[in-house]
């Protein structure tokens, strides 16, 4: 009798219970449903890949961010392309506009031979002016890196006012960052035979990439560091010919040790807001010539990472977070 009682109250029940689970879920997928307007915001960051040309020469560029955002060039280094940006890119899209080109010999940008162009920094800084205005760059941040020191600060020296803001990344301009790595380069650039060209080859072999990406990279960081990204840039510089005009600009970097001077007054007029986010522990670029900055721009922010030359591959998070944190206290949006 007792049991018989029950069974019509959980019956009850369990209908009760099937006759919710439609309005349950159908409550729970429109609470999910994203606005047109929140899908084109997040399509905004989404990377663009582009191509312009700029006085004959196809300049590839990565692009995300809404166009009317402030404008945050990336200039990248050696042996690699705008792909170092790769994942900086999205982080910073949806409040920055951000850019990254490709130079000729690097990357997807053109290719030509040496016989027909001019591989040297004087020329980069020349395609990037073009690329700057055939954008319609008219004032933008910079981060630059490695080669992408001496392109961005040549750059600022035509167009000083148009710089907003600075991020240094293991980019040099001082001659206290030349240390004993550089000695090779320096027998080549005093004396430019064939004698001394062909030690600096040996920069250019996988194993040479390999050891820029992860020369003094703490252990616990290691394992950030996607061989794609290297194996990519050896990838290039396999090309035919891609050798030899590594081997030029090797040689050229020389007429940027001239600049230095230059440089450093343009820091001293113009005072540029300026972030410095430094490997410690890189052997191409060492702290010693982070440091060397100050005296010429007081005002910056300087952070030595425990990290070696690629920093964004082994502290991408990090230091995104402290670009995030300097352009909102430097920038007007």
């Amino acid at each position: 009798m007792k049991l018989n009682t029950i069974k019509p109250t959980l019956l009850s029940g369990l209908i009760t219970l099937a006759l919710s689970v439609p309005y349950a879920t159908t409550t729970s997928a429109a609470e999910t449903v994203t606005s047109p307007a929140a899908l084109a915001d997040a399509g905004e960051t989404a990377v663009r890949y582009n191509t312009v040309n700029i006085d004959g020469q196809d300049i590839f560029y990565r692009e995300a961010g809404n166009a009317d955002a402030p404008t945050l060039l990336l200039l990248h280094g050696f042996p690699t392309s705008s792909q170092q940006y790769r994942d900086l890119i999205p982080e910073l899209a949806d409040s920055y506009h951000v850019i990254a080109p490709d130079y000729p010999g690097f990357g997807r940008s053109s290719m030509p031979d040496p016989t027909e162009f001019e591989y040297s920094f004087a020329k980069y800084a020349d395609l990037m002016d073009g690329f700057t205005d055939t954008l319609e760059l008219t004032s933008y941040s910079m981060y630059v890196m490695d080669y992408g020191a001496p392109v961005g600060y040549r750059l600022a020296l035509r167009e000083p006012h148009a710089i907003e803001a600075l991020i240094i990344q293991n980019g040099n301009a001082y001659e206290e960052g030349l240390l004993e790595f550089w000695d090779v380069f320096r027998n080549y650039w005093t004396d430019a035979t064939d004698e001394n060209r062909e030690p600096l080859r040996g920069f250019l072999n996988v194993g040479a990439t390999e050891w820029q990406y992860t020369h003094g990279v703490p252990e616990t960081h290691l394992s950030r560091i996607s061989p794609d990204a290297w194996m990519l840039d050896q990838a290039y510089l396999d090309r035919p010919g891609n050798q030899e005009i590594q081997l030029d600009l090797f040689y050229d970097y020389r007429t940027n040790v001239d600049l230095y001077p230059d440089f450093q007054e343009f820091f001293r007029t113009l005072q540029p807001p300026t972030l410095i986010v430094w490997g410690e522990n890189d052997h191409i670029f060492p702290a010693e010539g982070a440091t060397p900055y100050l005296r010429d721009l007081p005002d910056a922010e300087l952070h030595l990472i425990d990290a070696g030359h690629f920093i964004l591959e082994s502290h991408g998070p990090e230091v995104a977070a402290a670009i995030r944190t300097f352009l909102s206290r430097n920038l007007t949006k």
